[in-house]
C-alpha cells in the first residue's frame, strides 16, 4: 500500500471547529510501512502541516503546502510488573477510545483524562490535562521521525520538556517531528485523583461510595457532557484559552479585590494560576454571540462555531475577549489551539 493522496481536499470535517478550509494536497498516513513515502511527499511539496484529530486547531485560511493526516493505529501491552504496566498506542488512535481500552485492561492512571477529544499523538504535544491530572504524569516515552530527513528518535519525559499545556514540540524546531507511537506507564491498583472540581460530588450523586478507575472515568464523562458542547453538533476546540500563570503578588492583589476569584498553586511558589473561565465570565462574555462565532453559554472558556463562522471570525472574537480581560484585570490570556 501507499499513502492516500487527495488534491484540493476539504478539511471541514477534519477539524473540530468545523471551519471550511482546503488543502492543496492531503496525505493520509495509515500504515507504518508507508512512512518513507509520506515523508517523501512532504519534502517534495512543502511546507508540511501534521493533522491528528483536528481538535486543537483553528484554520483562518487554507494551509499552504501539504497536510499530513496521521491515522497510525495499534494498542498493545509492552511490559508488566506486579504494580505497573507499560502500554503503547499508535499516534492516530482516538484518545478517549485509548483511555477506555486501558480501563478494559484493568489499568488506572488516565481516567481523569477521559473524553478529551483528539488523538494519542497529540497528547504529548499539548501535554493534555484535566481534573487534576496531566498527561506527563503518566507518560513514559514516544517515537518520532524527522520531517526533514526521516531520522527516528525516542523521546523520554526529560526530552519532551513538558510544561503547562506545553512541550518541546510546540517550541521552535519542535514541529519538525512527527510522533508515531506513545507509551504510558499505568498502575494495576487505582491511585485515584478525586479532589479536583466536581468529581466527588458526581460520584456521591450517583451513589458510588468506593469508586474504581472506571467510576471516575464515567463521572468525568458525565461532567464534561453537561458542561461542554459536542463538536459533532456545535463546532469547538474545547478550552480556547490557557489558565494564566501570574506573579503571586498580582494574584493576591486581584483576590483582595474579588474575594470569589479562584487562585491555584503554580509550579513556582512565587507564581499562581488563575481561572481563565472566571476572568472571561466576569467580563460578561459567557453566551455571547456575534454572527455564528460565539462563547458557549455553559462554559466561558469554550469558543464555538454556531454554523458558518470562519476561523478569522472566531479568532477576532478571541482577540476581543483577550483585550477585555487585559483591560479589566491586567492579565494576558494565551490561546490553547494552534492557529493556521
Amino acid at each position: 500500500m501507499a499513502p492516500i493522496v487527495r488534491r484540493a481536499a476539504s478539511l471541514k470535517t477534519l477539524n473540530s471547529f468545523g471551519v471550511d478550509a482546503c488543502a492543496d494536497r492531503l496525505v493520509e498516513l495509515r500504515e507504518f510501512d508507508d512512512l518513507p513515502d509520506a515523508l517523501a511527499l512532504l519534502r517534495a511539496h512543502p511546507p508540511a502541516l501534521v493533522l491528528g484529530g483536528g481538535s486543537n486547531l483553528l484554520f483562518t485560511r487554507d494551509p499552504p503546502g501539504t497536510v499530513l493526516r496521521v491515522g497510525l493505529g495499534g494498542r498493545r501491552v509492552l511490559d508488566a510488573t506486579p504494580s505497573e504496566v507499560l502500554v503503547e498506542a499508535g499516534a492516530g488512535e482516538d484518545w478517549h477510545a485509548f483511555v477506555g481500552w486501558t480501563l478494559d485492561q484493568g489499568l488506572s492512571g488516565l481516567e481523569n483524562l477521559s473524553l478529551i477529544p483528539g488523538s494519542v499523538g497529540a497528547s504529548p504535544i499539548q501535554n493534555i490535562g484535566a481534573y487534576g491530572v496531566e498527561m506527563c504524569e503518566r507518560f513514559d516515552s514516544l517515537d518520532a521521525v524527522s520531517l526533514h530527513d526521516g531520522a527516528s528518535r525516542r523521546f523520554d519525559g526529560a526530552d519532551c520538556a513538558f510544561g503547562y499545556r506545553d512541550s518541546v514540540f510546540k517550541r521552535p524546531g519542535g514541529s519538525e517531528w512527527l510522533i508515531t507511537k506513545v507509551r504510558f506507564r499505568l498502575a494495576r491498583s487505582a491511585r485515584l485523583c478525586l479532589d479536583y472540581g466536581e468529581i466527588r460530588d458526581e460520584l456521591r450523586a450517583t451513589g458510588v461510595a468506593s469508586p474504581t478507575a472506571r467510576d471516575v472515568s464515567e463521572a468525568i464523562c458525565a461532567i464534561r457532557r453537561r458542561k461542554l458542547p459536542d463538536p459533532a453538533t456545535m463546532g469547538n476546540a474545547g478550552s480556547f484559552f490557557k489558565n494564566p500563570v501570574v506573579e503571586r503578588e498580582l494574584a493576591e492583589r486581584l483576590r483582595a479585590a474579588h474575594a470569589d476569584m479562584p487562585v491555584f498553586p503554580a509550579e513556582s511558589p512565587a507564581r499562581a494560576k488563575l481561572s481563565a473561565a472566571w476572568l472571561i465570565d466576569r467580563c460578561g462574555w459567557k453566551g455571547f454571540r456575534d454572527g455564528d462565532a460565539g462563547v458557549h453559554d455553559r462554559h466561558a472558556l469554550v469558543l464555538v462555531n454556531h454554523g458558518t463562522a470562519s476561523g478569522a471570525q472566531i479568532l477576532a472574537l478571541a482577540e476581543r475577549i483577550r483585550q477585555s480581560v487585559r483591560q479589566r484585570f491586567g492579565v494576558e490570556l494565551e490561546l490553547e489551539p494552534a492557529v493556521v
